[in-house]
């Protein structure tokens, strides 16, 4: 069952998957309508998934159940990752490339590949401040809390 994203306990689980393109509006109104319906129906064992979705940044997009609710189940999950495939073919988007990572620089969400990070920082282009995003946040709170970090205090510290 859809509710508001706000409406969902800090400890409900979420799942992050990052378009290897910057979403359109219509690509965000069609995953809009395609994720509602998809959540109104989202169910674990025949019992319905108390979960929401937003989609962030014209990049991300975020789903998130209330586990308190009901826990989501190995089929669920599965159903969430067919979902997003479908998402995938429809848009000619790609929501699985882990090989790309993002940062917010000037208001702008700006990708690179795993390979040319050590070449961004040593040019300048990503600094131990810039703003990334931490894709391993597990539920809202972390995500709230820790989705938007500083390369220097992410995996990426090594590098700087």
């Amino acid at each position: 069952m859809l509710v508001a994203f706000k409406e969902l306990q800090e400890s409900s689980r979420v799942w992050i998957y990052q378009a290897d393109k910057s979403l359109s509006e219509k690509d965000i109104d069609y995953i809009s309508t395609q994720a509602t319906k998809f959540c109104d129906q989202w169910v674990a064992h025949d019992v319905p998934l108390k979960s929401s979705y937003k989609i962030l940044h014209n990049k991300f997009l975020v789903l998130a159940v209330d586990e308190g609710h009901n826990a989501a189940s190995g089929c669920s999950i599965d159903s969430s990752v067919h979902f997003v495939q479908t998402i995938e073919r429809q848009l000619n988007l790609n929501f699985f490339d882990r090989t790309q990572v993002a940062f917010l620089i000037d208001d702008n969400v700006y990708t690179t590949d795993l390979e040319s990070i050590k070449n961004e920082i040593d040019t300048g282009t990503i600094g131990s401040d810039t703003i990334t995003f931490n894709m391993q946040a597990q539920n809202i709170a972390e995500f709230q809390e820790n989705w938007l970090v500083p390369a220097g205090e992410s995996w990426m510290k090594k590098y700087f």
